[in-house]
């Protein structure tokens, strides 16, 4: 295993500040060990060897060890690297049993040593962390609902709850580790020196299920920290670690600060049956007709999402007063099945912030990675009843810093969040904007929480249009009978390709026009088994309600029209006499208008795989014009483009049948 030979260059290299990012040379390191290392290839295999490596340069670095002398030969540099290794082993036992040793050869050690010339310690950055992300991130990542949490967002939460040191912090799902270590380096950036956060470190907890994930943890919090943390391997919602209760390993009095990204996915089996019925929040729950709240039923659930779960376990695991960071999908904070966690969350809990995150917060390829939308939550836990503060932090982030491909770009907005939501927690004075304002929690409409729902340069922007528009209600309009509203129906995919009845999809509905695909067309049997409850009729208005960045979208049923059917995920809008000047032509353009769109952006959630707008189409607020001169003339302009497309679908299909030497059929233009 042990060269004679020297290597200078090694040494020097290691001697020799180097230029590259912690991940940068975590990259150069994998590539030479997996052509190197003889009998292992594995990046776990790899990582653990690595880092190894690492906890050697730390004591090192700290002075717990002698430095590697200049002039030392490859040999004489690895036998230095064994020798403080055997020190690291006793020092933590937990971690690595007596007679543990470092399994790279000599050149091996001498590679990872010299191209590890960056500090350990120093608070801006996480090299560890990066050294998970390239050795086993592809492997580690997305493993039962669980993906690392970016540092971006770790740092933002831990800022926000504020640690205080000698504290106790737990994460009940912690992965490999992020959030406490993001809590050991806002203690480090806060003055804390390397002998005190030793100690600190003694006051983390960590909890996971998955074996290598703890043991991951355990070494990146040592590592990054010289201490020795609470970290289980044990499962958070039975609160088991085999025969052992993971309860009597904590706290008695319950933890300070909880900090946490639970999995999320509501396929997952949670909880076995005998462990849901210990949940209160795995029970059915019905609405109180009389008051309007959700109570629990006695009859509980065959199965619960876990981060239902997860928000009823970590306020248990806390004291009164204690605090909590929370990443959750934002679906929970948005359906309607799950308003009875917003309920108890908000009844147990003083909700201080809930910060939206784009979708490309979890991508780690261009294929890999989710594009779950998810929100984070801050709050502190308060008994039931007590007098909580009335206003609630909302933020809505486009950018985290990364793209849908995970490639690093310039755009991130979280520090302006954090910016603002440190601006609001010591009271002063925010201006609004998508980065941060300010609500009363009495506005809180529907148990939702989102905070895309409550934009407040959309309320400001239609508050604008009161003197030149009438601000009419969607669902106003509906009650009054001005507006109907309806949806279509699934024929399923055996139906297509039956007839020449075109069956109208999200994807046929454009530019205010139908474009019928062939290929779903249905026969006439079909047809006239859902004519009378579809009731399609000229001028009735087609609008995607589920989808993705379809819904919204709008067009204009014609008389070439009317023999066709439509999907479930499609509304119809039919226009009703009216003595308020609605006409057809006028709402298209309504509905199609930026203001509008924008209120469909911020009132769409997720439901399951895919978005919806749902009945929240009853809350979009039409700015029509109070001019009658200006209602005529869009309604004008808009019928002209109807009507001009007619002519030119018609014209295209007389070509194409003069073609084929028949013209005599215009009666279904479909050309696409």
């Amino acid at each position: 295993m042990g060269r004679s030979t020297k290597s200078a260059d090694l040494v020097q290299a290691f001697l020799i500040p180097k230029l590259k990012t912690p991940k940068e040379a975590f990259r150069d390191i994998r590539n030479y060990l997996a052509g190197q290392a003889v009998g292992a290839t594995r990046d776990d295999f790899l990582l653990d060897e690595l880092l190894k490596c690492l906890f050697c340069n730390l004591y090192i670095e700290i002075g717990a060890a002698e430095p590697i002398p200049q002039d030392a030969t490859t040999q004489e540099c690895a036998q230095r690297v064994r020798t403080v290794f055997v020190q690291v082993q006793c020092d933590f036992s937990e971690i690595y049993e007596p007679g543990t040793e470092i399994l790279l050869d000599d050149e091996a050690i001498g590679m990872v040593m010299a191209e590890c010339a960056f500090s350990l310690t120093d608070a801006a950055s996480d090299p560890i962390g990066d050294a998970f992300e390239v050795f086993v991130g592809s492997e580690s990542r997305s493993r039962a609902g669980q993906f690392f949490t970016p540092r971006s967002v770790t740092d933002l939460l831990v800022s926000a709850v504020a640690p205080r040191p000698g504290e106790t912090v737990m994460d009940p799902a912690c992965g490999a580790g992020g959030f406490l270590t993001s809590v050991a380096r806002y203690h480090v950036a806060n003055g804390m020196n390397p002998q005190a956060m030793a100690q600190v470190a003694a006051t983390f907890y960590g909890i996971d299920k998955d074996e290598y994930l703890a043991k991951l943890a355990k070494l990146h919090v040592s590592l990054l920290t010289g201490g020795h943390p609470h970290i289980i391997c044990g499962d958070s919602l039975a609160m088991q670690n085999g025969s052992q209760a993971v309860w009597e390993q904590l706290p008695k009095e319950g933890l300070d600060v909880i900090l946490t990204n639970p999995p999320f996915g509501a396929r997952i089996v949670a909880a076995r049956p005998e462990i849901l019925k210990t949940f209160e929040l795995a029970r059915k729950w019905k609405c109180n007709a009389h008051t309007g709240l959700w109570e629990p039923t006695g009859e509980v659930q065959t199965q619960v999402p876990p981060q239902v779960l997860f928000i009823e376990r970590c306020l248990s695991l806390l004291k009164l007063g204690g605090r909590f960071g929370m990443v959750v999908p934002e679906s929970l904070l948005s359906n309607k099945s799950y308003r009875y966690v917003v309920e108890y969350l908000l009844a147990r809990s003083d909700l201080q912030a809930v910060i939206g995150m784009p979708d490309a917060l979890f991508k780690t390829s261009g294929k890999g990675g989710t594009h779950t939308k998810t929100c984070l939550l801050i709050a502190t836990k308060s008994s039931e009843g007590t007098k909580k503060s009335g206003r609630l932090f909302m933020a809505e982030a486009k950018w985290c810093g990364q793209d849908s491909r995970a490639r690093s770009i310039p755009n991130n907005d979280l520090p302006a969040i954090a910016a603002n939501l440190s601006q609001f927690q010591q009271g002063n004075h925010l201006e609004a904007s998508a980065l941060g304002f300010a609500i009363d929690k009495k506005a809180i409409s529907s148990s939702v929480l989102c905070p895309r729902y409550y934009d407040p340069q959309l309320e400001a922007e239609l508050d604008h249009l009161r003197e030149t528009h009438d601000l009419l209600v969607f669902g106003d309009l509906v009650k009054e009978g001005v507006l109907s509203l309806g949806t279509g129906d699934e024929v399923g995919k055996l139906a297509y390709g039956m007839g020449d009845v075109p069956f109208i999809r999200t994807s046929d509905i454009s530019n205010w026009e139908l474009k019928a695909d062939p290929k779903h067309c249905v026969s006439q049997e079909v047809y006239k088994s859902l004519r009378r409850k579809q009731d399609v009729q000229p001028f009735d208005l087609l609008m995607v309600r589920d989808g993705t960045y379809l819904i919204g979208t709008c067009a204009i049923v014609t008389d070439y029209d009317t023999e066709i059917l439509y999907q479930s995920h499609i509304y119809k809008i039919r226009v009703h006499e009216n003595s308020q000047g609605i006409n057809p032509f006028l709402l298209l353009a309504a509905l199609s208008s930026p203001i509008v769109q924008r209120q469909i952006r911020s009132k769409q959630f997720t439901q399951d795989i895919i978005d919806s707008l749902g009945d929240r189409i009853n809350e979009l607020v039409l700015p029509v014009p109070k001019a009658a001169e200006t209602r005529e003339k869009i309604t004008q302009s808009v019928k002209a483009a109807v009507y001009q497309r007619i002519e030119a679908r018609r014209l295209a299909k007389e070509a194409i049948t003069a073609v084929a030497g028949n013209s005599s059929n215009h009666s279904q233009p479909w050309a696409s």
